[in-house]
Order: structure tokens, then C-alpha cells, then sequence
């Protein structure tokens, strides 16, 4: 499944041009700090989609509805999760299902 382009940043990483979207709103469980904020990433050259990369991060929603102190995703934070994804194995240009990359050891749930 593509990234729909509104709403998404490009960046370039190690020569391969991605794009990023967080979304906008919290899901219920984000909204409330029980799981950490969740980005996609895919690579933005093609005309076929490839496998999307989704990002657990170990830091809560910027939007959460319990006043938990937040940090927002910076651009060098998904370059890293780029670099770690490719390490273990994602291929961003061929098809499959989505690679999942949990970088959220140390993320505390809110009571």
C-alpha cells in the first residue's frame, strides 16, 4: 500500500530519495500514551510501491490527550530508522508486506 503524498515529507538517504508521514491524529491508544507514536516510510522513486516500513518509536504522540511530555519525530530519527530497517533486511523497492521496525524499548505507558 503507497503513502498517499499529501501530508508527507521527502528526504534523501544514502542516495535513495523516501518519503515519511506521521499521522496527524492519534489512534485511541496514542492518544491515551498506552503505545508509542507509529510512522510509515517508503521509498518516494518507482512507478510500482514498494514494501512500506512501519516505525514504532519509543516517544508519545505530540496530540495526546493526557499532557505527556512528547518529542517530536525529526528528520535524522527516521534517517537512523532507515539505516537500522535496511541493516535487518528491508528492501524498499520490492514488493510484500509491511517491515515493521519496533525502536520503542524504554517507551512507559502513561497510568
Amino acid at each position: 500500500m503507497a503513502l498517499s503524498k499529501k501530508g508527507s515529507r521527502r528526504m534523501t538517504v544514502d542516495g535513495i530519495e523516501y518519503r515519511w508521514r506521521i499521522r496527524r491524529k492519534p489512534s485511541y491508544m496514542q492518544g491515551l500514551c498506552w503505545t508509542p507514536i507509529t510512522y510509515a516510510v517508503e521509498a518516494a522513486s518507482g512507478s510500482q510501491p514498494g514494501t512500506t516500513l512501519i516505525v514504532t518509536s519509543g516517544q508519545a504522540h505530540p496530540s495526546n490527550w493526557v499532557g505527556a511530555e512528547a518529542v517530536p519525530i525529526c528528520p535524522a530519527h527516521v534517517a537512523a530508522s532507515i539505516r537500522e530497517a535496511r541493516d535487518r533486511g528491508w528492501e524498499p523497492t520490492k514488493a510484500g508486506s509491511p517491515f515493521q521496525l519496533d525502536r520503542s524499548a524504554g517507551f512507559i505507558t502513561q497510568p
